[in-house]
């Protein structure tokens, strides 16, 4: 990150004829183009940490970022039914969309505490206080202000892709939930087996959540991709559902439909 320094000379003197002088550089931030053009809502780039927090006057995290697309008309508000109609929009059917409302249920009051003590009726969820809503027992990704911590990230690979393939399988992730898991904290357990099992559920390509997938899932830019690739025609072709079941069940006798496809 580019810098300018300003020096600060203090003196202070206990005796007329003694003194001492303390030097200091304190880093000033310069201003640079991105600090003068209006905050315009698009399609967040790859993982890009500096690009996710410093791109305009009131920067994105990456965490607001990760929720952006579900705030279609760019209000700084989530509603319930912006939830349910992303993820129909992500591909998932209307019973697992259904089940996506619980999202605002739980989230909804800790991004209003930002505005009142009073929980909203309407279970909105404030994209500026999205950070609010962070749960023990996840993987530490995201910090305590929503923005993407890439050394954490890096090291959730480190300890959980046994194999180093690059990817998580479902085993790898069932580690991960019993590694991570704080003390007295069931419903962190719950929302991280939620949030994981989502995520796999969207992202699996030959049984593993690769990590590139993950990483732009982290930024959120990989929910306007799988929104374009939808909107083509060929459709997702990554993650897993009924069909995939159903299909491997009966030809395979197993669920991993991965395994089934290749014998």
């Amino acid at each position: 990150m580019d810098a300018s320094y300003l020096t600060v000379n203090i003196s202070i003197a206990r005796h007329p004829m003694a003194g001492l002088t303390i030097s200091c550089s304190l880093p000033q931030r310069r201003r640079d183009a991105s600090d003068d053009h209006d905050n315009t809502k698009r399609r967040p780039a790859s993982a890009d940490v500096e690009s996710m927090n410093k791109t305009s006057k009131r920067p994105q995290t990456a965490l607001q970022q990760h929720v952006a697309f579900f705030d279609r008309d760019e209000d700084g508000v989530i509603w319930p039914a912006d939830v349910y109609n992303g993820f129909r929009e992500l591909g998932f059917g209307v019973p697992f969309s259904l089940g996506s409302l619980l999202i605002p249920v739980f989230f909804s009051y800790p991004t209003r505490l930002g505005r009142s003590w009073v929980p909203d009726p309407l279970l909105r969820i404030w994209v500026a206080d999205v950070h609010r809503a962070r749960h023990g027992s996840d993987a530490g990704v995201y910090d305590l202000d929503g923005c993407f911590a890439a050394a954490r990230f890096d090291r959730l690979f480190d300890r959980f892709d046994v194999d180093r393939a690059g990817g998580l399988t479902p085993a790898d992730l069932a580690h991960l939930l019993s590694r991570d898991r704080c003390a007295a904290d069931p419903a962190g357990w719950s929302f991280a087996f939620m949030e994981w099992w989502t995520t796999w559920l969207l992202l699996q390509r030959d049984g593993r959540v690769w990590k590139d997938d993950l990483r732009a899932c982290y930024d959120g830019s990989l929910f306007w991709k799988i929104s374009e690739e939808r909107a083509k025609g060929d459709g997702w072709q990554k993650g897993y559902g009924v069909n995939d079941f159903l299909y491997s069940m009966w030809y395979s006798g197993t669920w991993k439909s991965w395994e089934a496809k290749t014998k």
